[in-house]
């Protein structure tokens, strides 16, 4: 973000709030605007400073501000740059590389685990297997443009994927591949607390909220045949909905 992008910036002397305050929502109004690309850089304190007329306190105070709400990426040593934001409709079963390419955005996995193991209880009811089947597990950090958004667990009968290895980016590209690709899906989502392994891994506050989602894919013939639980950072998600009104 050049200097040159930025708005103009008058404090309001009715306005109670501290200035950085004020500056914070300056800001974080243009960011949700779409004035401001997902990855752009964000000019630094003294630019800020100089160019709103502000205190360098207060120019950081109001980056620190939009850093804890999630809408700036602060990284040592290069600076701050607006974080990506992802809105992801409910009515459409897309995979994360879908929604993210569509958006612009280049999706990748770090992966944490990926194995074959004999299937818990609640995976063996969810997913119509007996007690000592196998499934495939694969754990991952989900990221976009290199920033990690979600951590992701999923699970599939051994049936489906006999070499875990042999999954690459794109969980649904592969399952495509070999014809054993969900058709539609079932999907819970609620906010939880992150714990420390789990904030650590986010890159969070413990206990920060984070959603929480349960997926359940299933063939064209009513099997289902993945189990997904994805944590994602509450403040990079949006999940939308359409709702209609019947006449």
């Amino acid at each position: 973000m050049s200097s040159d992008k930025l708005l103009q910036f008058e404090p309001d002397a009715l306005d109670s709030s501290p200035i950085y305050q004020q500056l914070a929502r300056m800001l974080a109004g243009a960011i949700r605007d779409g004035r401001y690309k997902p990855e752009e850089a964000l000019p630094s304190e003294r630019v800020l400073a100089e160019t709103l007329n502000v205190s360098r306190v207060t120019a950081r105070s109001a980056i620190n501000q939009l850093v804890s709400q999630g809408l700036i990426v602060s990284r040592r040593g290069s600076g701050n740059y607006i974080a990506p934001h992802i809105e992801q409709p409910l009515s459409q079963l897309t995979s994360f590389s879908e929604t993210l390419t569509c958006k612009g955005y280049a999706p990748s996995s770090r992966w944490l685990d990926r194995r074959v193991d004999v299937a818990m209880t609640d995976e063996q009811l969810t997913l119509g297997l007996r007690p000592g089947d196998k499934v495939a597990r694969l754990e991952r950090l989900r990221l976009a443009d290199d920033i990690v958004m979600a951590f992701e667990v999923s699970v599939l009968p051994q049936t489906v994927i006999q070499d875990p290895l042999a999954v690459g980016a794109s969980l649904y590209a592969y399952l495509d591949g070999i014809g054993k690709a969900p058709v539609r899906a079932l999907q819970h989502i609620r906010a939880i607390n992150a714990q420390p392994r789990l904030a650590e891994q986010l890159g969070i506050a413990e206990r920060q909220a984070v959603l929480f989602i349960t997926r359940i894919g299933y063939l064209e013939s009513g099997q289902a045949v993945e189990l997904t639980h994805s944590y994602c950072r509450s403040d990079y998600y949006d999940f939308v909905a359409e709702m209609r009104r019947e006449p």
